[in-house]
Formats: structure tokens, C-alpha cells, sequence
């Protein structure tokens, strides 16, 4: 991981939490955002894109960024959807059928609309879920993806809103869930992979896997600036530790 002048400064939980409050309150949140080439929906205490450039990481780390780009298949599981950018993308490039979940309400309305705005309502399924608790337990997916909530908050921290929960994880709680359940909800085939940030504490989330039994290799990593610095961001394959 690349460590950068300033890192436990952008560590700081706080300094995050102050980021959802900005952007949930902000006059300058639109209801209508651009990204990828594309227009998409914003409902309110909904995590904005458009304040923050992490989702066009995650585009640009699955090979989703450009409209035109290489074609998918098989069935797709994205946990945290917010605005269902990713989910639909990935619809659009072939992925069906396709899971959208999030635990706030809002975000799973908003994911529908931007499925119905880019003609994918009938592969994009949105779903309120606590993490995998609100899924089939008969469905199973080649791909099971998470841009997750990777700033370490304390693990006392209580939630003043739910549009923080996409901000950052308590004693990494979230994590230590789906690194335990993911493989799970994957095909004999499938895969788990993960959007983390060196704003994250990789040490501990390795440790974790370790404690899960899971087993982390990171397949993509770059650097994207963030304001004026530049931060390492990575997509990390989660696998049963042999």
C-alpha cells in the first residue's frame, strides 16, 4: 500500500463524518447528476457522487467508466448501491441479472429510478438489506461486489443518520460480515471482490480476513486524486483461505 504524507489526517473518521454532513445538507446537492457519461438520479440521504469521486473509482477499477467499453455477463450483486451507478453500468454492459442492495431505504428507491432512467428495470433489482439478511437464500451470483464503507470509526460509534453508514464502519462490524458471508452468495465460479482505500486500515481489515478465514490479494490497485492529494485505492479479491 502507498502511504502519502497526510494519511492519518484523511484516516480520521471525523473528518468523514463532516463529509456526510456536508453533502447531506449542502445546498449545492442536485437532484440530477452526471457521471460516466451518463445522467443519473440523487434522491435526498442518499450517498452523492457527485461530492464525492469514490464511485468513479469503482468504475474506472471494474472497467465500467466508459459508456462504449468491453462487455459483461452473469449475475451481479452490488452491496452498498446508493444511487445504483455501478449496478446499472453494469447492467448496460451485459450483467443480468443484476442485485442492487443497500440498507437505506432511500438508496434502494434511488437505484430504482436510475435503472428505469437507463432502461434496465426489468435486470436491476433493488433491494433493502441489511448486508445479505433481505436476499434469496437461493440466489447466487458470479460476481458479488461491495464499494465499502472503508473509513475505521470506533467501534462505539452509533449512527447520527443512516446517510453516514456510507461514510464509515464501526470497528469494521460491516466488513467482518461480509468477509464472513460473501463467498457464500457466490457460484462455484463467482467472485468477491472489494473496493478498499489506503483512507481504510488495511492492517486491520487483513487481520480480520485472517480471523474469518478469508484470504484478501488485490487484482487492481491506483492512485486518484482526492481534493489535492492523491490516495491509493484497490479492488480486492476475497477468497476461503486454503
Amino acid at each position: 500500500m502507498v502511504v502519502r504524507k497526510g494519511l492519518p489526517e484523511i484516516r480520521d473518521y471525523r473528518r468523514s463524518l463532516e463529509r456526510s454532513r456536508q453533502s447531506r445538507v449542502g445546498l449545492d446537492r442536485p437532484t440530477v447528476f452526471s457521471l460516466a457519461g451518463r445522467e443519473w438520479d440523487l434522491l435526498p440521504d442518499v450517498f452523492a457522487p457527485n461530492h464525492s469521486p469514490t464511485t468513479g473509482f469503482s468504475l474506472t477499477l471494474l472497467d465500467l467508466a466508459e459508456p462504449s467499453g468491453r462487455r459483461r455477463s452473469g449475475a451481479l450483486l452490488e452491496m452498498g448501491c446508493g444511487t445504483g451507478v455501478i449496478a446499472v453500468s453494469a447492467a448496460i454492459a451485459g450483467c443480468a441479472p443484476v442485485v442492487a442492495a443497500d440498507i437505506n431505504p432511500a438508496a434502494v428507491d434511488n437505484a430504482h429510478l436510475n435503472a428505469v432512467r437507463h432502461g434496465m428495470a426489468k435486470t436491476v433489482r433493488a433491494v433493502q438489506s441489511d448486508l445479505f439478511d433481505n436476499l434469496s437464500p437461493a440466489e447466487r451470483f458470479d460476481l458479488v461486489f461491495w464499494h465499502s464503507n472503508y473509513v475505521l470509526a470506533p467501534a462505539d460509534y452509533r449512527y447520527a443518520s443512516i446517510h453516514e453508514s456510507a461514510y464509515v464502519d464501526p470497528g469494521y462490524a460491516a466488513h467482518r460480515r461480509f468477509l464472513t458471508e460473501a463467498p457464500a452468495w457466490c457460484t462455484p465460479t463467482g467472485s468477491v471482490l472489494l473496493h478498499f482505500s489506503a483512507r481504510g486500515d488495511y492492517e486491520a481489515l487483513t487481520r480480520i480476513a485472517a480471523e474469518c478465514g478469508r484470504a484478501l490479494r488485490v487484482r487492481r490497485r491506483a492512485l486518484f486524486l482526492e481534493g489535492d492529494r492523491e490516495v491509493e485505492h484497490m479492488l480486492i479479491e476475497v477468497t476461503v483461505a486454503r
